[in-house]
């Protein structure tokens, strides 16, 4: 049993009840077993009263509540038919509360669809919200702007990537939420002892038996609030109310896609968390602000389970972090003269590079060092534009590093990256992968368990150069890697693919399941993850620049097809209308949104603003009243622990931050087994298998039979799974040019349809489908060609499953099937006589015994199969290894494990 495990939510159903007097939120657990209650006043116009009674309540207990509360509020005392209490809304969490120039408005999640699952945490996407404004008509307060704040505010979708969970802290790192959970067991009773006496709850800690061994210490993190996009919105509640709660949300992109190496199943995730400081769109937001914010900041990190074992503390588990974001200096472009490259201006003098110190400051306490940065912007012009950016960042590294150790300076790496795609003499992205080799064996990964005793009697080269910190449970990342571009999009995209392939090969050479720490192009395994990174650029481009990805892997490799340089066409076209004309109403809306601007009566309004300048630079507005030094410009306390990250390390300030609390064992806080198969429930299949994920073996592995299953193996274009229905003659193409029109989908061969995104072009509705799974577009042809067509995508049964199945089933095959049926059928629900009557068919069959204390119920008993010695004797062996008991080897074990050896190796 673990010492310590992630606190649940207890707060995961909600029911907003209504009176005119009060709105009542009642917020469950999943098992609907506890249940907390707040009281929001309605009568107050402006102000926001919110009453949490502390009281954790059982389902009877509710009922009754809900009961004496509807019959208290009906009109007329004793009055049947008509209800004082209505049920208003049914939700998943609070999103938060937000006031314009009237009153209250509460948001409410009230669509969510699973999109992730790590470690049995699952995580969420919002698919739909519900603001509903508190104060009752009678006390409304009109304003004629109250409408148009509104507008602007809902202009903020909040259906189109934003993520929450009940038990994972989605603004941590993996590395983070994995080191809090191993603290010294001496630290997590001195916590547990704090918590206590600062308890919320005032019956939280009834029949708390504290026995030795037999509690789990639950831990919980306080959120990285840079990350968090609804800090704002539930600021005014959070020290009133419980923590379950709050519930935070991050923006970005999440994906998951399992990767199959025979039979043992993968997962590879990908989470981006956008930064909420100095958020906004291209053109309107560059560079930083005062307080060392970046625009376009984004912290991507890819995470590899072993998905055969559940658990924090018994499965494996491999990160990996890198970040995007504008050069952090004081630089902007106008837009105003609708130029498609406007000219780059540095706006402010900084011959300290104070703000490039306050940023990365903020890098060294996150991630520790070295702190690496690879600038991609253009070195050769022949009109100075991108070099500008160049030039300064080049001198306030270099000034920077002056008054840094040696061992822990910034790395500055520049390479132009538009110069070597130009080139014919060399290949850009063979080029990149030996620079992402360089570049991940100086910050290593996040790896929660020690190197395989296979890794140390056979050490791989690359193994053994590899940086970042060996501790005694695994390996940790220490630092990382920085990359952009001007607009931290396109290059920067593929440039962070390359460094995350890389990577990937030692996440997976970590975990055993690979033997050389190497992963080629033209794999499933690369193919998978491509398709993770395009459809995750693709999002991080819509979301800051308009418009998706203009250059792709694929174009960078030079095997994009010819229908790829007319979607870029588009794809610039859309993002120049939304960078002219669009950016301006989102800005405003994000500025609404992150609580940037508050509208205050009297003052003017967000749209007569004639800039946005002055609300993302606070020191505009008043002087600092410290100024810190131009030399010693790291917090006090962070260098002293470098390299490791100075918030993961085990210090007074940082345990400030987690609340941790003893449970039982088997208590539904802290247990992730419940919350994840969910045992006190019917299960149904629409919900359990409800992540429908990318598979390399359903997607991208070759449906013939003879070949290798492997997703390291390297395939041609046409081999693939998707080629299937992806690569037709060239003649059909022919046909295809011919009877479709130019605004017709592209011909969907391998390459268009990698290419494509599922991720919100220009709607806000997302498919019910896979994740990251693209739909493949349809192609029209000539009836004459249909049969040729049909020729091609219809395979030989021999082919596909090796076997010919047209011949007639033997009769032993057809009498299992038919007792099969008949016990369908007779499994439906009957009344007695039937049930009686059919017995005696049954006999024959099955021996089916009703056991439910329920009449209506289908839950029968069923005799278990016989076993047989020899399976009991090797099950039973199979649970004494898991106890580490094992059985003596006999002669024959030990001779064919020396064969082994010796073919293997000799």
């Amino acid at each position: 049993m673990p010492t310590a495990a992630p606190i649940i939510s207890s707060v995961q159903k909600l029911v907003l009840y209504e009176t005119r007097a009060r709105y009542f939120l009642v917020g469950s657990n999943h098992a609907e077993t506890k249940y907390r209650v707040l009281k929001i006043d309605r009568t107050e116009p402006k102000d926001l009263v919110i009453i949490d009674d502390k009281h954790v309540y059982t389902q009877q207990e509710v009922r009754e509540l809900l009961g004496r509360l509807d019959l208290g509020n009906r009109t007329k005392m004793g009055q049947k038919g008509s209800s004082g209490l209505f049920r208003a809304v049914s939700a998943f969490g609070i999103v938060g509360f937000v006031r314009f120039l009237e009153g209250y408005y509460i948001i409410l999640i009230t669509k969510r669809r699973k999109m992730a699952d790590i470690g049995g945490h699952a995580i969420y996407k919002i698919e739909d919200t519900n603001m509903i404004y508190i104060p009752n008509d009678s006390v409304r307060v009109t304003h004629p702007d109250e409408a148009r704040y509104l507008r602007i505010f809902q202009n903020v979708d909040l259906s189109s990537n934003f993520y929450f969970s009940y038990s994972y802290d989605l603004s941590h790192s993996l590395q983070y939420n994995l080191t809090v959970l191993r603290m010294p067991l001496e630290m997590l009773k001195t916590e547990t002892a704090q918590t206590r006496q600062e308890s919320f709850d005032i019956f939280e800690d009834e029949g708390l038996i504290t026995q030795g061994g037999s509690g789990v210490f639950g831990i919980c993190s306080e959120p990285y609030m840079k990350y968090v996009w609804n800090g704002e919105l539930l600021d005014i509640i959070k020290n009133t109310i419980h923590r379950d709660w709050l519930l935070y949300i991050i923006h970005g992109f999440c994906g998951q896609s399992k990767l199959l190496i025979y039979g043992r199943p993968v997962y590879v995730t990908l989470i981006a968390r956008r930064s909420s400081k100095f958020a906004g769109t291209r053109f309107l937001k560059r560079g930083a602000n005062c307080e060392g914010d970046v625009a376009n900041e984004v912290e991507t990190e890819q995470i590899l389970c072993d998905a055969s074992v559940m658990s924090f503390t018994a499965g494996s588990y491999s990160s990996y972090v890198q970040v995007r974001g504008s050069v952090p200096l004081y630089w902007s472009q106008d837009i105003s003269t609708m130029m498609p490259k406007p000219p780059i201006t540095l706006d402010q003098a900084d011959p300290f590079a104070h703000i490039a110190a306050l940023h990365f400051d903020q890098m060294f306490q996150r991630f520790g060092s070295p702190i690496i940065i690879l600038n991609l912007v253009k070195e050769r012009e022949k009109r100075k534009h991108e070099r500008i950016l160049s030039e300064e960042l080049v001198a306030a590294v270099t000034y920077l590093n002056q008054f840094l150790p040696p061992e822990h300076s910034i790395v500055y790496i520049p390479w132009d990256m538009a110069k070597y795609t130009k080139s014919k003499l060399c290949n850009v992205l063979d080029r990149l992968n030996v620079l992402a080799e360089s570049l991940v064996k100086k910050t290593g990964f996040f790896v929660n368990r020690p190197d395989s005793y296979c890794s140390i009697l056979r050490p791989d080269e690359k193994w053994n150069e590899l940086g970042g910190c060996v501790v005694p449970t695994g390996r940790l990342q220490t630092g990382v890697l920085r990359t952009n571009c001007v607009d931290c999009l396109d290059r920067t995209n593929t440039a962070q693919f390359m460094v995350g392939k890389c990577a990937l090969a030692y996440q997976l050479y970590s975990l055993g399941l690979i033997d050389k720490p190497n992963l080629q192009f033209d794999t499933d395994a690369v193919r998978l993850f491509e398709e993770l990174y395009e459809d995750h650029g693709d999002t991080l481009s819509l979301q800051y620049g308009g418009s998706q990805l203009v250059h792709r892997v694929k174009t960078y490799r030079k095997i994009a097809p010819w229908t790829q340089h007319s979607k870029d066409i588009m794809q610039t076209l859309s993002r120049y209308y939304s960078n002219a004309f669009s950016d301006a109403d989102r800005q405003d809306s994000i500025n609404l949104f992150l609580g940037v601007f508050h509208p205050t009566e009297g003052k003017p309004h967000l749209w007569e603003l004639p800039t946005d300048f002055y609300l993302h630079h606070k020191n505009t507005m008043r002087l600092s009243q410290t100024r810190r030094s131009y030399t010693d410009w790291l917090t006090p306390g962070v260098i002293n622990h470098l390299p490791l990250p100075y918030d993961e390390v085990t210090c007074v300030e940082n345990r400030k931050k987690l609340i941790v609390k003893k449970f039982h064992k088997y208590e539904e806080e802290i247990d992730i087994h419940s919350e994840f198969f969910r045992p006190y429930e019917l299960s149904s299949f629409d919900d359990t298998f409800c992540l429908a994920m990318t598979s390399s073996a359903r997607d991208f592995m070759p449906k013939n039979v003879g070949i290798d299953p492997s997703p390291f193996t390297v395939r041609k274009p046409d081999e693939t799974g998707k080629s299937v229905l992806g690569n037709k003659s060239n003649r059909e193409e022919t046909v295809l040019q011919r009877k479709t029109a130019a605004s017709a989908p592209p011909p969907p061969n391998e390459e268009a349809v990698s290419s494509s995104s599922e991720d919100d072009s220009g709607t806000d509705r997302e498919d019910e489908g896979s994740v990251s799974q693209r739909s493949t577009p349809v192609k029209m042809t000539d009836a004459g060609d249909s049969t040729k067509v049909t020729e091609n995508l219809v395979q030989p049964m021999k082919d596909v499953y090796g076997i010919n199945l047209s011949d007639v089933p033997s009769e032993e095959d057809l009498s299992v099937y038919t007792r099969f049926v008949q016990l369908g059928q007779h499994q439906h629900k009957q009344d007695k006589s039937n049930q009686q009557h059919c017995s005696k068919h049954l006999d024959g069959v099955i021996k089916l015994t009703h056991i439910s204390s329920f009449s209506q119920d289908n839950i029968y008993e069923v005799q278990p199969p016989r076993v047989d010695r020899k399976s009991t004797e090797i099950f039973q062996a199979h649970i004494q290894a898991s106890k580490g008991i094992m059985q003596a080897l006999g002669k024959e074990d030990i001779s064919m494990y020396r064969e082994y050896i010796r073919n293997r190796y000799m």
